[in-house]
């Protein structure tokens, strides 16, 4: 490491203003603070508490509790295609290579076109390259169908960094979540290819290795099943891809069809145990979205009809399936788009879960409903903080008056 931070210092001169390659300066700035500890400060005059976070870590501790998501996704993927293809064994490092080779284009091709973009707004702007997108590239990938296009993955990320992020300032400064504007923008750009029988599950060969499934294969997601159920007693034969009807431990660990990274409760939680130990992720926020998709979960029940068939559905389960627990753990708690007052975070979260067991039981056409609920609680977020801050205000007022008029 030693020998490359020499090279790094004897190369700085070329790329500084005056140098020969100076026009490619936040180029050279961005690879050496992702390897190295920034050279400036913010001086020891400043007002500024100074210790080891910066977004640098931050981002780096994120993708740190997304690996057991991302592990586990790479064995689902391979398990899943090997149970469409009515295979007897299931072989663990032959399915962690299929679901490593599924992926790994689209994790490429998310940093390759997100990254790049990101490098030419700084050099545009002769800003200095920031890290906000190690995270939002692997959680592309993570929340999107493992069937997706790998140009629909790259028109879909350029969209999101430069409608969502760039126009707006850059990392820190978008008002929504950038993964997820991306996943809303193939959604509804592509629906057939985002919700399609076949999205959820690899039917073709991962780079030349494996078996591509026959063309007339289908296998809807637990909750497309749900939604289209005919009565409340189908609900319990809500099968996979092998027709083997699905247990709520096999959808705590995971062992689903569904989004690439979404599927395993269990792992999500342990990315959970990761965020909150490190200060990372806000706990009100998370148990809110919990306890909101909870309550509303019990009042579906409440006034459950056959016409909308997923309010049958045990209000417990409704945070096992889909993209609840991912949504709850990974994406509501983005510190840039989420509410920052305590007990804004509360509201914020909470409503998040009402909105999204909200549009998956009373919308049959959609199922999954915690993305749009992040989205539009994104929104919200900051008009939640400004209330709880009026409040506050109002609060005190009355009792600086009421003191007031006790001295008086």
């Amino acid at each position: 490491m030693k020998s490359l931070k020499n090279f790094f210092d004897k190369a700085r001169p070329t790329f500084e203003p005056g140098g020969r390659l100076s026009a490619l300066g936040s180029v050279f700035d961005g690879f050496e603070t992702f390897l190295f500890t920034p050279r400036t400060t913010s001086g020891p005059s400043s007002v500024h508490v100074h210790d080891a976070i910066d977004s640098k870590r931050t981002m780096i501790t994120v993708v740190l509790a997304l690996m057991p998501c991302f592990i586990f996704g790479m064995y689902n993927t391979g398990y899943q295609h090997w149970l469409a293809l009515g295979a007897a064994s299931f072989p663990f490092w032959q399915l962690m290579l299929y679901g490593f080779l599924a992926v790994i284009p689209r994790v490429v091709v998310t940093y390759f076109v997100g990254l790049g973009i990101e490098f030419a707004f700084a050099q545009w702007r002769k800003e200095e390259i920031q890290e906000g997108f190690l995270v939002t590239g692997i959680l592309i990938p993570m929340i999107c169908p493992i069937e997706t296009p790998l140009w629909m993955l790259a028109v879909a990320t350029a969209f999101a960094v430069v409608f969502a992020k760039e126009v707006f300032g850059g990392t820190g400064y978008n008002i929504v979540n950038v993964a997820l504007v991306a996943r809303a923008f193939l959604f509804f750009a592509y629906p057939a290819q985002m919700s399609g029988d076949k999205a959820f599950v690899a039917t073709g060969t991962a780079l030349g290795y494996g078996t591509a499934l026959p063309d007339g294969f289908t296998c809807a997601t637990p909750l497309g099943q749900i939604a289209t159920a005919v009565s409340p007693d189908s609900l319990v034969t809500v099968t996979g891809v092998d027709g083997r009807a699905l247990t709520a431990w096999d959808a705590f660990l995971g062992l689903i069809p569904g989004s690439f990274g979404e599927t395993s409760v269990l792992c999500i939680l342990i990315g959970a145990a990761i965020l909150l130990f490190s200060g990372m992720a806000s706990w009100r926020i998370m148990l809110g979205v919990f306890l909101g998709g909870l309550g509303m979960g019990l009042i579906a029940n409440l006034t459950a009809t056959p016409t909308y068939p997923a309010s049958f559905m045990p209000a417990w389960e409704q945070l096992l399936y889909g993209g609840f627990a991912f949504a709850a753990v990974f994406m509501a708690t983005d510190p840039v788009t989420a509410a920052r007052t305590s007990a804004g975070k509360w509201i914020y979260g909470i409503l998040i879960g009402v909105i999204a067991v909200l549009i998956r039981v009373y919308n049959n056409g959609y199922p999954e409903g915690a993305m749009l609920a992040v989205l539009l609680m994104n929104v919200m977020s900051s008009f939640i903080d400004w209330c709880v801050v009026q409040a506050n205000i109002r609060r005190r007022m009355r009792r600086l008056i009421v003191k007031t008029d006790a001295n008086e």
